[in-house]
């Protein structure tokens, strides 16, 4: 009877003290990447269809990146059967930001259906505070339907940081009227610099049937899996907003500490 009130007692101590343990130094469970839109399309080609796919993947964990994904397209034909399978590699989706991609594939035979997957990603704990990483600006951003049913994107891309950037990729997004995707292209800009804007030029050979462009939003992201090249560019500093000089004369008397002692009326 001694011996079974001991175990007793011992069970609860242990029950008490795993209990009392802290869990504040473990490590939190990152969320995964989403794919948060997707669109693709079917054209007729010489030696067999293209598939052209564009997606938007996004990344919820606000100090990590998203390294070395790979986007996984697959597309069936009307029996069922698998004519097309591609794993595309992904440049590294930024913390708590989102990732666009585009891309194309030749089948054999006319696909019906294509599905967009993709790989867990490896997890980087960002260098710099998230705002650290600018976005890059785009401006004049200009639209074009072709007669064949692309469409031509035009526009121009800066650095917003103090070094330059060796190679952005710069992706243009097409929606509908309702704003759905419906489409997109890729194209690569290199030596970005923050005193100059340098000009890109995208096609986008095919939309969803029967999608219309009534928007356009292009985005641009460092090149690489990693988070090196967007983490290089930030720990160089972002470009001051104000750099041109004063342009009136300064005032004769500083009436800062004046103000400060005069008691209002």
């Amino acid at each position: 009877m001694t011996q079974r009130m001991t175990a007793l007692i011992l069970t609860a101590l242990m029950v008490l003290a795993g209990c009392g343990q802290d869990d504040s130094n473990k490590p939190r469970q990152l969320a995964p990447l989403a794919l948060k839109e997707q669109a693709s399309s079917v054209v007729k080609a010489s030696g067999g269809y293209v598939v052209n796919w564009a997606a938007v993947l996004g990344n919820p964990n606000r100090w990590h990146f998203g390294e070395n994904t790979v986007a996984t397209i697959s597309a069936q034909d009307a029996t069922g059967k698998e004519i097309v399978r591609m794993e595309q590699p992904l440049d590294a989706v930024p913390p708590a930001g989102t990732l666009a991609f585009t891309g194309e594939a030749l089948a054999a035979a006319k696909p019906v259906s294509v599905k967009i997957n993709y790989r867990p990603a490896a997890w980087h704990q960002a260098a710099r505070i998230p705002s650290a990483f600018k976005p890059f600006p785009v401006s004049k951003v200009a639209t074009e339907k072709l007669g064949t049913g692309s469409y031509l994107i035009t526009g121009y891309v800066t650095d917003p940081f103090q070094k330059p950037a060796s190679s952005l990729v710069v992706t243009a997004l097409l929606r509908d009227k309702a704003g759905k995707l419906i489409g997109g292209g890729t194209a690569f800009v290199d030596d970005v610099r923050s005193n100059t804007n340098r000009r890109f030029i995208i096609t986008v050979e095919s939309v969803s049937e029967g999608g219309q462009a009534a928007s356009t939003e292009v985005v641009a992201r460092t090149w690489g899996a990693t988070a090196k090249p967007y983490e290089d560019l930030a720990m160089g500093g972002a470009k001051p907003v104000h750099t041109a000089k004063p342009q009136t004369e300064p005032f004769i008397k500083d009436r800062g500490i004046q103000a400060m002692t005069e008691k209002r009326p």
